[in-house]
C-alpha cells in the first residue's frame, strides 16, 4: 500500500524538484550588459566634381544613300545587240562606259539618207543661187524701176536655204538616234538592278536598269527640334559628323559633314532632318588597308559635333532624379540640390553653373537618400561603427564586399 503511494507520488516529488532548481538557477543570474543603440548610416559612393569644356555632340542614326541616282531608260527602239559585262547589279561602271548596244543597222540607213537629202539641198541651192545671178544680169538695164523679186529669185532662193537647214536638222537627229543605240553610264557609280536581257526588243523609254552614284553619299539624320540649339549654327549647319556601323565583324567609323538641313517638321514623327554627305563612300579614288566601303543601304549611328560650352560637369544619368543631386557635404550630410541640366543623352546628364570644383557628389541611387541625411563614404574606416550597425540598403553586395576587406570591419 506505501508502495502504491509512492510510486504515485514520485512524479510530484519530481516536478517539486525541478522547480526549485529553475528558481535557484533565476535568483542568481546575472544581468546582461546593456548596449547602447547606434545610428545607422547607409553607404554611398562618390565622386569629386571635375568641370569641364566639352562638346555637346548629339546622336542620331540613318540609313546610307546615294546623292545622285537615275533610271537608264531607251531614247530610240530596236533589238539589244549586247550588253557589257559590267552591267549586273552591283556592277561598277564609269562615266561614259558602254553599258549596252542596241542594233544600229536602221538608224545607219536613217543617216545615210538624211546626208543624201542634205547633198541634194545643197545642190538646189548652189543652183538657185546660180539662177539668181543670171536674173540679175537679165534685169541689169530694168528701166521701169525696182527689179521685181521674184524676177531676180529671191523668193526661190530663201525657199532652198530652208530646205539646207531643214535637212541639216535631220541629219543632227539621225546622228543623235544613232549615237542614242549605244546606251552610256552618265557619271561614275554601281548597278542597282538590270531589267533588259540580251537580244529583248526595247520601244522608246523602255527602263533597263537603274545606277547610282559612287562619288558622294547622303545620309538623312532626324533631331528633335531642341536638340538644334546645341548646332555651332542653325541655319548653315557646316559641322563635322561621324558615322559608324559594324560590317564584316568589326566597328568601322567614316567621316563626314552636315551640308543642309531639310528646314520642315516631318509630321508623323515630328523630327528635323539633317543631311550628312560622305565624299567618295566606296573607296574608289582613295585606296586604303584599313579601311571599308560604306555601302549604300547600310544602317549608321551618328555623333553630330555640337557648340563647345566650358565649365561642364557631366555625370551619369541615374544619378540625376527630379533635376536633382545629392551632393555630401564636408560633415558627410546629404544636401539634395537642384541643378541646371543643359543637355541630357542616353547615359549622362550635362549640368551647368550648379557645382564648385572639388565637391563630393553621391553616385549611389537618390531615391534612398533625403536632405540632411547622415551618411557612411564607401570606403573609409570608422572605427566606432560596430559590425552590422551599418544599412546597406542602398548598395550593391559587390560594394559591401569591397568595404569590409578594404577597412576591415564595417
Amino acid at each position: 500500500m506505501i508502495k502504491t503511494i509512492l510510486r504515485r507520488l514520485a512524479p510530484l516529488f519530481i516536478l517539486i524538484v525541478f522547480i526549485g532548481l529553475a528558481m535557484l538557477l533565476m535568483s542568481t543570474k546575472e544581468t546582461p550588459e546593456q548596449k547602447e543603440d547606434t545610428e545607422v548610416l547607409t553607404i554611398v559612393d562618390v565622386m569629386t566634381v571635375k568641370p569641364q569644356t566639352v562638346s555637346l555632340n548629339l546622336p542620331s542614326y540613318g540609313v546610307v544613300n546615294p546623292k545622285y541616282k537615275t533610271q537608264l531608260v531607251t531614247e530610240v527602239k530596236g533589238r539589244l545587240q549586247s550588253i557589257s559585262d559590267h552591267f549586273v547589279a552591283g556592277g561598277m561602271v564609269t562615266a561614259g562606259e558602254k553599258l549596252a548596244v542596241i542594233e544600229p543597222s536602221d538608224y545607219e540607213a536613217d543617216l545615210m539618207q538624211a546626208e543624201a537629202a542634205l547633198a541634194q539641198a545643197k545642190a538646189m541651192l548652189d543652183e538657185e543661187i546660180a539662177r539668181g545671178e543670171v536674173a540679175k544680169i537679165e534685169f541689169k538695164d530694168f528701166e521701169n524701176g525696182v527689179a521685181p523679186e521674184l524676177g531676180l529669185r529671191i523668193p526661190q532662193l530663201k525657199k532652198e536655204q530652208a530646205n539646207v537647214k531643214s535637212a541639216q536638222a535631220a541629219l543632227a537627229r539621225a546622228q543623235r538616234n544613232l549615237e542614242r543605240t549605244v546606251i552610256r553610264a552618265p557619271f561614275d557609280g554601281i548597278i542597282k538592278e538590270r531589267i533588259v536581257d540580251l537580244g529583248q526588243y526595247v520601244t522608246l523609254g523602255t527602263i533597263l536598269g537603274e545606277l547610282y552614284d559612287v562619288n558622294t553619299a547622303e545620309i538623312r539624320l532626324p533631331l528633335t527640334n531642341n536638340d538644334l540649339a546645341y548646332l555651332e549654327s542653325v541655319d548653315n549647319p557646316d559641322t563635322h559628323v561621324t558615322l559608324s556601323a559594324s560590317l564584316a565583324g568589326k566597328d568601322i567609323s567614316w567621316q563626314g559633314k552636315i551640308i543642309r538641313s531639310e528646314n520642315m517638321i516631318d509630321e508623323q514623327n515630328r523630327m528635323v532632318y539633317l543631311v550628312a554627305e560622305v565624299v567618295d563612300p566606296y573607296l574608289i579614288k582613295q585606296q586604303t588597308t584599313d579601311q571599308l566601303p560604306l555601302k549604300y543601304g547600310s544602317f549608321v549611328n551618328a555623333v553630330i559635333k555640337g557648340r563647345t560650352v566650358d565649365g561642364i560637369v557631366k555625370l551619369p544619368r541615374h544619378v540625376v532624379r527630379n533635376e536633382q543631386v545629392a551632393v555630401v557635404k564636408d560633415d558627410n550630410t546629404i544636401e539634395m540640390r537642384k541643378v541646371k541640366i543643359v543637355k541630357t543623352d542616353i547615359d549622362h546628364v550635362y549640368i551647368k553653373d550648379s557645382f564648385i570644383a572639388g565637391e563630393r557628389i553621391s553616385v549611389t541611387n537618390v531615391a534612398n537618400l533625403s536632405d540632411k541625411q547622415k551618411v557612411k563614404i564607401l570606403g573609409e574606416s570608422d572605427e566606432a561603427t560596430p559590425e552590422n550597425d551599418i544599412s546597406n540598403d542602398a548598395v550593391s553586395a559587390k560594394a559591401t564586399q569591397e568595404t569590409h576587406s578594404g577597412t576591415g570591419e564595417l
